[in-house]
């Protein structure tokens, strides 16, 4: 019962993760300012939803396997944001231009 509880704490606050991204992803108009609202929910939100996962599991095999997986995500979801970001920053002439006082707020 408290795994149950527990797991499902985590996949609420997965889901208010991933409507926050989808917020801030359709309110940003600068392309950078979306990329980031994406690439922090995207890793938050799926970490949540696999511990929640693993909670419900118990300690097997599977669980280690799904540790591995949230491990692999943290490390590679910031380094292909990032690498995205730079193709932006180099292709697009007006990169630095267009952000706007309203994109802070």
């Amino acid at each position: 019962m408290i795994r149950l509880v527990i797991a499902s704490l985590f996949l609420l606050f997965a889901v208010f993760i991933f409507v926050s991204e989808v917020i801030g992803f359709f309110k940003f108009s600068y392309v950078m300012n979306r990329m980031h609202a994406a690439g922090l929910g995207d890793t938050l939100g799926i970490a949540s939803v696999v511990i929640a996962v693993a909670v419900l599991m118990g300690l097997t095999m599977s669980t280690v396997k799904l540790i591995l997986i949230v491990l692999f995500m943290f490390l590679t979801g910031p380094v292909v944001t990032h690498l995205l970001a730079q193709v932006e920053v180099q292709t697009n002439k007006n990169a630095g231009k267009e952000y706007t006082e309203e994109d802070r707020g």
